[in-house]
């Protein structure tokens, strides 16, 4: 697995990767388009999940082609893009469930989400994340499962309606487990620790 590493410090990897999120986040931020139209401005913040989590991301490439560590970027990253990742490919995977189709627009976007969940962690080995920058992280994460599910700001998926209150539970120990996976990557005292400079 070593040999992935200097692959993922290359500065050619990083701008690719840089490049690659900068697009995925537009594309999110257009996505949620007509929502963001319907949405409170108080809300607006916590609505495009997936495009937010890869624009933290995007912050954490800027900082690496920098020579810099941005940890709280860091810590918001990771979780979100474990997070989010992961519930996008389950959402589409439900509606496979539901509708028994899975048209291309589905497969993209479990793709492109298992992508996301993928890249945040293959980079925590780079991170700088401290205590502090997960607690908030933490804090950031559970309010928005709270504006999501207490004030329905959730990603709008209307043949999945009956099943919210399973998939609010669902998002809650998903959230649970993207900070615990940052914790135990990232924080805890044998973790896995390189420089990008040092390759």
């Amino acid at each position: 697995m070593k040999w992935v590493y200097p692959i993922l410090a290359n500065r050619a990897t990083l701008w690719l990767l840089l490049i690659v999120n900068i697009a995925g986040t537009i594309y999110g931020y257009i996505w949620y388009k007509w929502q963001l139209v319907d949405t409170p401005p108080i809300f607006l913040p916590f609505v495009p999940d997936s495009p937010t989590a890869s624009l933290f991301f995007v912050f954490v490439l800027i900082a690496f082609l920098l020579g810099k560590n941005w940890p709280l970027f860091e810590a918001l990253a990771i979780v979100t893009l474990v997070k989010y990742g992961i519930w996008a490919v389950v959402m589409n995977l439900l509606v496979f469930k539901v509708t028994g189709e899975l048209d291309p627009i589905a497969l993209m976007l479990i793709f492109s989400h298992g992508a996301m969940a993928v890249q945040g962690v293959l980079y925590a080995p780079f991170y700088r994340i401290k205590t502090w920058h997960l607690a908030v992280t933490a804090i950031w994460t559970l309010h928005n499962d709270v504006i999501d599910y207490v004030f329905f700001m959730l990603p709008r998926y209307p043949i999945l309606d009956l099943y919210i209150p399973q998939i609010g539970y669902f998002t809650f120990w998903l959230s649970m487990f993207s900070i615990g996976i940052t914790y135990f990557l990232c924080l805890r005292k044998k973790r896995f620790n390189l420089k990008l400079n040092s390759y």
